[in-house]
């Protein structure tokens, strides 16, 4: 009876959606990581502010460790995934407040006067170009730029800045926010969600026929203005001021000076946009100014590369080809003779399988390599197909993590299948299989552990918490070993790889180099090496950093002289 009641109560929210579903035509689409959210005229939205980060320094800080103004109710840290932990991030609530569809200037607070440790700090952060890192419905803030002709875009916006040629810091007090708004007639759709007793649930907004508006752009004008704070020492929170514009000139800057109070305040302004909810990401994941770069590095590198693998493999396979030729024309006799005089590759054909001198830990190794490669190849197809779209912070990181848990089974059985290839033996598979899954995850473990140490010590929110530690223990013993050794068990079982050729019972002699090895070794690997790390380099560029360092070195060091736009065409 209490089983026939729990599937009742389980069928129930399932049969009201697909009624739902069958009595509601329309359209839609789904974008893996992501959910529409429709706002109401007036509606209050609070932005959320994540770690400061820098292209000078790779530790990140949070945000609350600079004298910025706090919320009223206090700061509420937002739930966080294992990916978005292990990269640093740190997403708080914010007081910059937003209504829907209302422009209006507001007064945020007045610091105390700056003591000297704030005062240092504040100047440092401005030096190392840290970025604040601000959100609204999942959108980073984004903020455009002309420099020498070309418009530029990324994300963030400094914490302050350092004029060439001035001794003087200045902090970024008032900002200048533009948030695009797509309005959307709801009268004929019906979103269906899940509600936290699995009952289908239908937006309030859409049942009432009401329109509402969607976030599809977040753009923000940084500034340094001087203000008496006095004036202001009479205003709460969220009250209204005047408007002003970004000064240009050095004096009408707020300067970072011990026993200084800053003034914090704000405009916002919302624009009708025709941009639609899926597209609004099209503006962040474009190409920036540099790109055509980038593409023509990667062009060159590549035909280089083929350019050399074309004349390696024709020279390999004539070679090739000519010998078994001439092995074919000569009887038996002639053959045994001309055994006699081998040369180049033919004198280590019955050597090329014999066992190495650490064969286990060969085994080990192409075992993690085939688990990292397979992790890999996964993550990049689901990355491809949208599963792990931008919307969803740490999603790539953490699907990689799990990814990489659960191919240890095919660790295990590639390692243990390989020694069992060299040794002809199964024996020994268990040992195999535990350094399989503790060598590499080990050597992290303890890398991650020493770097954590020195992030405790800097205060960085980059600094991973006990909890995690043990959470990452857990998940390597209980899920990545156990598959590991079911792995090794299931290469104990597979049949053993033959060897295309005979190793020899008599190891040949070695001849003496005529070369040394370390020549060898330059002169092969000097071409290869430099044009991967020519790719490389732009490559990592693109994906760390929007914009050239140098560029962004620039313009974060003289935001007065420099002429900034928001657009709506971003």
């Amino acid at each position: 009876m209490a089983g026939a009641q729990h599937n009742s109560c389980f069928m129930a929210p399932l049969l009201w959606t697909v009624l739902l579903l069958a009595v509601s035509p329309g359209n839609a689409f789904y974008l893996p990581g992501s959910y529409m959210h429709t706002y109401s005229q007036g509606e209050s939205i609070s932005a959320k502010v994540n770690s400061l980060t820098s292209i000078e320094t790779e530790m990140p800080f949070n945000y609350y460790s600079l004298p910025y103004c706090r919320p009223k109710g206090g700061i509420k840290k937002s739930a966080e995934n294992l990916g978005e932990l292990l990269m640093g991030d740190q997403i708080d609530n914010s007081p910059y407040r937003f209504r829907v569809n209302v422009n209006e200037s507001l007064f945020l607070c007045t610091t105390k006067g700056l003591n000297e440790n704030d005062a240092k700090l504040l100047k440092q952060r401005a030096r190392d170009l840290y970025q604040v890192n601000m959100m609204l419905d999942n959108l980073p803030v984004m903020r455009f730029t002309e420099q020498n002709g070309v418009t530029v875009q990324w994300t963030g916006f400094p914490v302050g800045y350092s004029p060439a040629g001035s001794s003087e810091d200045y902090i970024i007090n008032h900002l200048k926010f533009k948030v695009l708004v797509h309005e959307y007639e709801g009268s004929n759709v019906e979103i269906i969600g899940t509600g936290e007793e699995g009952s289908g649930v239908i937006s309030e907004i859409d049942k009432k026929g009401m329109s509402g508006y969607q976030i599809v752009g977040f753009q923000v004008v940084p500034c340094s203005v001087k203000r008496n704070a006095e004036d202001f020492s009479k205003l709460n929170m969220y009250d209204s001021i005047d408007p002003v514009d970004c000064p240009v000139e050095l004096k009408k800057a707020q300067v970072i000076r011990q026993q200084e109070r800053i003034t914090f305040t704000y405009d916002v302004e919302f624009v009708k946009s025709d941009i639609r909810w899926p597209s609004r990401w099209d503006a962040y994941l474009k190409m920036e100014a540099g790109s055509k770069f980038h593409w023509f590095s990667i062009m060159n590198s590549l035909m280089v590369i083929l350019f050399l693998a074309g004349i390696v493999f024709v020279i390999f396979l004539r070679t090739v080809r000519r010998d078994l030729t001439r092995y074919e024309e000569l009887d038996k006799e002639a053959q045994a003779q001309m055994n006699e005089e081998l040369s180049g590759w033919k004198l280590v054909v019955g050597d090329v399988f014999r066992e190495p001198t650490c064969s286990k830990l060969l085994c080990i190794m192409i075992g993690d390599g085939v688990q990292i490669l397979g992790m890999a190849i996964v993550t990049i197809v689901f990355a491809t197909l949208g599963f792990m779209s931008p919307a969803s912070r740490g999603m790539l990181l953490t699907g990689m993590i799990v990814l990489y848990l659960f191919l240890g089974i095919a660790a295990g059985y590639v390692s243990v299948r390989f020694w069992r290839t060299i040794k002809g033996t199964s024996e020994g598979w268990r040992s195999v299989s535990w350094l399989t899954a503790c060598f590499f995850p080990g050597v992290m473990f303890t890398v991650l552990t020493v770097l954590n140490f020195v992030l405790w010590k800097s205060d960085s929110t980059g600094a991973l918490p006990i909890s995690l530690f043990f959470t990452l223990l857990a998940l390597w013993f209980c899920i990545s070993v156990p598959l590991t050794l079911v792995g090794g068990f299931l290469g104990t079982r597979a049949e053993q790889i033959e060897f295309p050729v005979r190793t020899n019972q008599i190891p040949r002699e070695i001849p003496a180099r005529k070369y040394p090895s370390w020549l060898l070794v330059l002169g092969a690997g000097t071409l290869p090496f430099g044009t991967l790390f020519i790719e490389l380099f732009f490559i990592l560029s693109s994906i760390w950093l929007s914009l050239p360092q140098d560029l962004l070195r620039s313009m974060c060091s003289s935001i007065p002289s420099t002429t900034w736009s928001l657009t709506s065409e971003a």
